[in-house]
């Protein structure tokens, strides 16, 4: 089957995208353009695909068929020196990411500002106005194996941001975090975003998308539901409401009559 053509304008395209595991199509021939500059929210169930789809799209898991470009480079190229380019331009945070926790937080961020590229004091002043951007200057001098969830998550983020990718792609990146940090990440991403920069955020709390992206893609089986602006997916509707018009699976029964007895 021919693949549809990638969008030339597009900051991230994917492009037949798939991986099956045994019996189970995690994620299945996906295609999706993501525009240059958009705030950009992928929404789905639990097992719907989103994070198979995300790393696959972000060169972490090699797909069984299809490929990613980012800003026209292929993230699956046999060429070392596109796929070396392909990693400059993104920016990545995983769910669950496993960082160097036997380091303090601004060291972590200068070693990995150092593997891409960067010289020492460059790196170094880069890390001094994440640490400071990210309210983790009282830690400066704890490993991050003494930081709590929400501050590992907050480093894990400046690590995605440090490298100056154009595109950062980013799996529950307020999950944990208090509400004033939120609202200080929230900031650096949407000046991020319109400085030119394109942000791929992945969510299941509708509210935050809704409030925060452009754009919207609902994933389900594998599959894309519906993308375009945050406005048309929701066609008039709040957006929770929208995305479980369209995934189903809200129990209308009573059901556990027992509790509260």
């Amino acid at each position: 089957m021919a693949l549809p053509p990638s969008d030339e304008d597009a900051a991230l395209s994917m492009r037949g995208l798939l991986k099956v595991y045994g019996n189970l199509v995690a994620v299945a021939d996906l295609s999706l353009d993501i525009p240059t500059g958009s705030f950009y929210g992928i929404v789905g169930p639990n097992g719907a695909g989103k994070t198979t789809m995300l790393t696959m799209a972000t060169g972490l898991l090699r797909p069984d068929r299809g490929t990613t470009l980012v800003h026209g480079v292929d993230v699956w190229t046999s060429s070392r020196t596109a796929r070396a380019r392909a990693r400059q331009l993104l920016g990545v945070m995983p769910d669950g990411m496993r960082l160097l926790d036997k380091l303090s937080g601004p060291d972590f961020l200068t070693h990995v500002a150092m593997l891409h590229g960067l010289d020492r004091d460059t790196a170094r002043e880069r890390t001094t106005e994440l640490i400071g951007a990210l309210d983790l200057q009282d830690a400066a001098h704890t490993l991050i194996a003494d930081y709590s969830a929400g501050m590992v998550k907050k480093v894990a983020l400046a690590s995605a941001l440090i490298h100056g990718p154009r595109v950062v792609v980013l799996d529950e990146p307020f999950e944990s975090v208090d509400p004033v940090s939120s609202a200080n990440i929230r900031q650096i991403l949407q000046d991020f975003a319109r400085r030119g920069g394109t942000v791929i955020l992945s969510s299941h709390v509708m509210a935050t998308v809704q409030k925060l992206c452009t754009h919207v893609a609902v994933i389900n089986h594998g599959r894309v539901l519906v993308a375009g602006t945050t406005e048309q997916v929701a066609a008039g509707q709040d957006l929770e409401d929208r995305f479980t018009q369209l995934v189903g699976g809200r129990h209308q029964d009573e059901g556990l009559s027992w509790l509260g007895n």
